[in-house]
């Protein structure tokens, strides 16, 4: 990555998101959501419950990744269409756009623009690693994997990295990938930063800040409901394997009664063991009862 490159676009390039931002100081927040498939529950427990409380004391922003969304095969017009919806389901569970900058990635160039310098910063060995990558390319082979599955963690990188994030809201699966954003943050620093980027025009020090995960205490992983030692995903094939938000209630309760659990008695502790998919539901239920909860005090 040329020095003169990076320099032009931290300088010239404009970063800031869509809505005007507080002027009071406050710690930053980003996060976003695929706008694949049906917005399920695992979505609403692991990221967007936690984004209506943090718009009241962070300065957030909250996007939908489109470009993330292809990654793999899609239907141009279906995507288009599921951004939307997408956008609204954030404001109907409470996302409020007089406290919180909600825009749609791709809107911003700036996304991509930064990816393709920080592509040049990192290390193909560092993406090899990537256990998300490595488990998609193995169930889809290779010829069906394009180079972009194996990239999607710098694009990731750059969404965090382009707005000087303090924190970033993850769930346990996506701890590798941000852990690989602080790396390449680290890297460029050292590369790029200090009295080097200084003498081409700079401000000198760290040129992007290095963020640190929030991992929301309950919900950040939440199982299948046909499988309890998968985590509840959009691209599962069942339907019956996730509770969606736009789903009727008597379909939630139908997909409840016929979630797969254990056949032991007692309690059984533990992830890998037959009892997950009850410790599943269990974890779910929390972290529905602390939702209403919560709602119930806001005022």
């Amino acid at each position: 990555m040329g020095r003169t490159a990076l320099t032009q676009f931290l300088l010239l390039s404009n970063t800031s998101p869509p809505h005007s931002l507080r002027s009071t100081p406050m710690k930053r927040i980003v996060s976003g959501v695929q706008p694949t498939g049906s917005v399920h529950l695992g979505n609403y427990l692991g990221a967007i419950k936690s984004w209506v409380s943090l718009q009241n004391t962070y300065e957030t922003l909250f996007f939908i990744v489109d470009l993330h969304a292809i990654t793999l095969p899609y239907d141009a017009q279906q995507l288009a269409k599921a951004t939307r919806t997408t956008a609204a389901i954030y404001l109907a569970c409470g996302v409020d756009i007089s406290k919180a900058s909600v825009f749609v990635q791709s809107h911003v160039r700036a996304h991509v623009e930064l990816m393709w310098l920080l592509s040049s910063a990192t290390p193909i060995g560092w993406l090899n690693k990537m256990i998300q990558f490595k488990e998609k390319s193995r169930k889809a082979g290779d010829e069906n994997v394009g180079a972009a599955l194996l990239t999607y963690p710098v694009l990731m990188a750059s969404d965090i990295l382009l707005y000087q994030s303090d924190l970033v809201p993850v769930g346990e699966d996506q701890k590798q990938h941000l852990e690989l954003t602080r790396e390449l943050a680290e890297r460029v620093n050292y590369l790029y930063g200090g009295r080097k980027w200084k003498k081409l025009g700079g401000r000198g020090g760290a040129i992007f800040k290095v963020p640190e995960p929030l991992i929301p205490p309950t919900g950040a992983r939440v199982m299948s409901l046909t499988d309890g030692l998968s985590k509840m995903s959009k691209s599962a094939p069942s339907e019956l394997s996730r509770i969606n938000l736009l789903d009727p209630k008597d379909v939630i309760v139908n997909k409840i009664k016929r979630c797969k659990t254990d056949s032991f008695s007692g309690e059984q502790k533990g992830y890998g063991s037959a009892a997950c998919g009850l410790d599943g539901l269990k974890a779910v239920k929390e972290s529905v009862f602390q939702a209403e909860f919560i709602w119930q005090r806001t005022p």
